[in-house]
């Protein structure tokens, strides 16, 4: 059977045409999928023998909610869902004076190995669907009753190590007939996949990248961030200038603050130096406490923006949220995994 909420319109409609069916149809099936229809019984203007066919060869992907919590402190809401196979990932519902924002994840678990990340701690499963991710976006809007107008791709995973399907998913999520999210209303992270973000330039999409940067100097990148060993901060800081190059976006590179590792006056100088040339939005993350990790919040924080603006960069220290509920990225699905002895699949 096929994921037809993996499809475009477009192929939905082709495929209802191969059935004899009008071309509209692909839009009414289409339209019936992005707001939230979990069964072909419940198109009820399509005809009753093509519910019947679709049913046979096509299944519709539909999340359940494990556990969800609710901030008391600021609201955020934090998911943790079941997928078909039984695999668990996260989804973190934010609300800001701009819109509400939605972090998903992109893979069932990581395997790029951050030592400061709960979320890589079991390595990777397997990648996300498509639809999966757009199931993020869609059942934590119909959950919460709240109107999405953010995305962004940084919860558990890689995105660019799994990039046919999220160009996929934004093609998707983007389009005017479904939840019609602009390209410029979505983030994209991604710890340095120095050719997929070569390969994502070509696209010329006008989502933000972020760039999962953590340190500015290779010594300090390689200990914390396993990837610098595949594609170093220069190769990276090289890749992203092209980005800008061919792109013309700013970039915003998140850089968590480690106590007595990364929060030092000359990595912030370095830093500077390393954005020089392209406009370059750096976002300082007061790191959270992954009780696996070796590593602290820094002391830091306030002194490192300083440092930066010093330089003319705009750096701005991100609102923590959801403190209460394990909103750090990762840690959800570790206690479920935990409490399933362990199995992540």
């Amino acid at each position: 059977m096929t994921d037809i909420k993996s499809m475009t319109q477009e192929e939905i409609t082709d495929a209802l045409c191969a059935m004899g069916e009008s071309a509209f149809r692909g839009k009414q099936v289409f339209s019936w999928l992005h707001r939230g229809a979990t069964s072909f019984s419940e198109m009820n203007n399509l005809s009753k023998s093509l519910r019947e066919r679709l049913d046979k060869e096509y299944y519709i992907t539909a999340p359940l909610v494990v556990r969800k919590q609710v901030s008391k402190l600021d609201g955020t809401i934090k998911y943790l869902w079941e997928l078909r196979d039984g695999n668990c990932i996260e989804t973190v519902l934010m609300s800001y004076h701009h819109g509400n924002t939605v972090c998903i994840s992109s893979q069932v678990g990581c395997r790029m190995g951050c030592k400061f990340c709960a979320s890589t701690i079991a390595g990777k499963v397997r990648d996300l669907t498509p639809s999966e991710m757009l199931d993020q976006v869609l059942f934590t809007q119909l959950d919460s009753g709240k109107d999405i107008s953010n995305i962004v791709l940084m919860g558990i995973g890689e995105p660019l190590d799994n990039r046919e399907n999220v160009l996929r998913f934004l093609e998707i999520v983007n389009h005017s007939d479904g939840l019609n999210i602009g390209m410029r209303h979505i983030s994209l992270s991604t710890c340095g996949i120095v050719p997929a973000i070569d390969t994502l330039a070509q696209e010329n999409l006008q989502l933000t990248l972020s760039v999962s940067l953590h340190a500015p100097d290779s010594v300090t990148r390689s200990r914390i961030m396993p990837v610098n060993k595949s594609y170093d901060v220069e190769e990276l800081f090289a890749a992203c200038h092209r980005y800008f190059k061919k792109t013309g976006r700013r970039i915003s590179f998140e850089y968590a603050m480690i106590d007595g590792v990364n929060d030092h006056d000359w990595q912030a100088d370095l830093l500077a130096e390393r954005i020089h040339g392209m406009p370059g939005h750096v976002n300082l993350i007061p790191l959270n406490d992954v009780v696996e990790s070796e590593f602290k919040p820094s002391r830091r924080v306030a002194a490192f923006q300083k440092r930066l603006e010093s330089h003319g960069l705009t750096a701005t220290v991100r609102r923590s949220l959801g403190g209460d509920i394990d909103a750090s990225c990762g840690q959800l699905r570790r206690k479920e995994m935990e409490a399933r002895g362990g199995n992540a699949e």
